[in-house]
């Protein structure tokens, strides 16, 4: 399939960045942006290297002081290199409706993982949430904070792998090698996250389904925005909901609803134990079914240049 624009229309000045040279680029970022936070928080001892595992105010600098980061390079990249603006990588119009509707959506979507895992028996209630403690002012504060986090986190997420990413690959190879090559890659960045194991595996698998599912969203709509939202939101309701693992990382904060662990016997792909629900088959069968409504029925848009990746999807 010809290359597409999938945000904004190409203009004769706009330069596009190899594609080799793009995945290799988007590594730096993911390590500048890291390196780039962390440095600083252990050189006035917030950070202590090898100090194990912080806590929550730790948690939340490197979400967003690491991954803000990381969106900074990706913009700086694209404005100055690429000459092109936030719209062009899919922050474009009604920023706020499209990302408070993905919001929602996510939540809806993990909401529905948990429920379904739970009815199956997979989950037995640890402990209460935070409106259960009694120091409730104190337990929300970590639960606002991270929510701020993750939005960071998820944003910027999404703004290297289906902002930058992967409509670059699109505009040099085509919708579905963008779609396909972006997922992959966003899986492998989640590779070393716990040890190899099955639950690693069938995590892995279903990373690339999310990122087959949320690179159709945002194709569909045309922008970044609701993708943005819904990344957010997963993780957070998935974290500091449930008190359940994101990606085989366990958070150091009381849940704001209840705390859920695994029920004793459990079956690892029913739970996805220490990876958490992401290595769930339930998680498989949701985002398979996600993904394939999307690309067999997905809704149409009207206006502007947003119909072209629509078009080029249906007639894929």
């Amino acid at each position: 399939m010809a290359g597409i624009e999938l945000y904004a229309e190409r203009k004769l000045r706009h330069r596009r960045t190899w594609t080799l040279a793009a995945i290799v680029l988007g590594a730096v970022f993911m390590v500048g942006g890291e390196l780039g936070a962390y440095f600083p928080a252990v050189a006035t001892g917030f950070v202590v290297p090898g100090g194990g595992d912080d806590g929550w105010p730790q948690m939340a600098y490197q979400l967003g002081a690491g991954f803000g980061l990381c969106s900074v390079l990706v913009l700086l990249w694209g404005w100055l290199f690429e000459r092109r603006g936030p719209a062009a990588l899919g922050l474009n119009a009604r920023g706020p409706l499209r990302f408070v509707r993905g919001y929602l959506i996510g939540l809806a979507f993990l909401g529905g993982v948990v429920g379904i895992i739970w009815a199956a028996g997979g989950y037995v209630v640890e402990g209460a949430g935070a409106f259960g403690s009694a120091a409730v002012g104190a337990s929300l504060l970590p639960i606002g904070v991270l929510m701020l986090g993750f939005i960071i986190q998820g944003s910027s997420e999404e703004l290297l792998f289906r902002g930058w990413l992967m409509q670059l690959i699109a505009s040099r190879h085509g919708l579905w090698i963008a779609v396909v090559g972006n997922s992959a890659l966003f899986a492998l960045a989640h590779a070393g996250n716990i040890e190899p194991s099955n639950e690693l595996y069938v995590g892995l698998a279903n990373i690339v389904l999310f990122g087959l599912f949320i690179s159709l969203y945002a194709v569909r709509e045309g922008s970044l925005w609701g993708v943005c939202g819904w990344h957010a939101a997963w993780n957070w309701l998935l974290g500091l909901g449930f008190g359940l693992e994101v990606s085989g990382m366990k958070i150091d904060s009381l849940p704001l609803i209840t705390d859920l662990t695994g029920a004793p016997g459990a079956a690892w792909w029913l739970t996805g134990a220490s990876f958490g629900p992401e290595a769930s088959l339930v998680t498989t069968a949701v985002l398979l079914l996600g993904t394939l409504v999307l690309a067999l029925r997905g809704r149409t848009r009207s206006h502007g240049v947003e119909a072209a990746p629509e078009a080029a999807l249906e007639a894929a």
